[in-house]
């Protein structure tokens, strides 16, 4: 039951936002029109531009979203997977609380689900760390 709560739960949510925001960023290189539309600051939308304008870190960014949370949905390769993550997850945290803050609720959902999944996954992590 603590499993499930501690290592299930976050993983399937992180997945599941993940799987999101990548069908989100391939529709958009596909169409040009986004599926979500949050409240973005003018400043996180020029970020949000220069990122999609540079013509390769934005399919890159959801390319990793679209496998890792795949990964993470389907429990494979979970401790791996959100390793990719992590630059991802703490860039988003960095945008909300910089340059976005009306999404600070969202990044702090954010940052506890991670944390959850990491403590969680902490055997796994420790030999990177010697």
């Amino acid at each position: 039951m603590i499993r499930r709560l501690t290592i299930d739960v976050p993983r399937i949510l992180l997945g599941l936002l993940f799987l999101v925001a990548a069908v989100d960023g391939f529709t958009w290189m596909l169409t040009g029109q986004r599926l979500i539309h949050p409240p973005t600051s003018a400043a996180g939308l020029r970020f949000e531009d220069g990122l999609k304008e540079s013509g390769f870190i934005w399919p890159l960014m959801k390319t990793i979203d679209l496998v890792a949370g795949l990964c993470l949905l389907f429990n494979r390769f979970p401790a791996l997977a959100l390793l990719f993550l992590l630059p991802i997850i703490t860039v988003i945290i960095l945008f909300h609380l910089v340059l976005n803050p009306g999404g600070i609720p969202v990044a702090a959902v954010l940052a506890v689900l991670t944390g959850m999944l990491l403590f969680g996954y902490r055997d796994r992590y420790l030999p990177l760390l010697r």
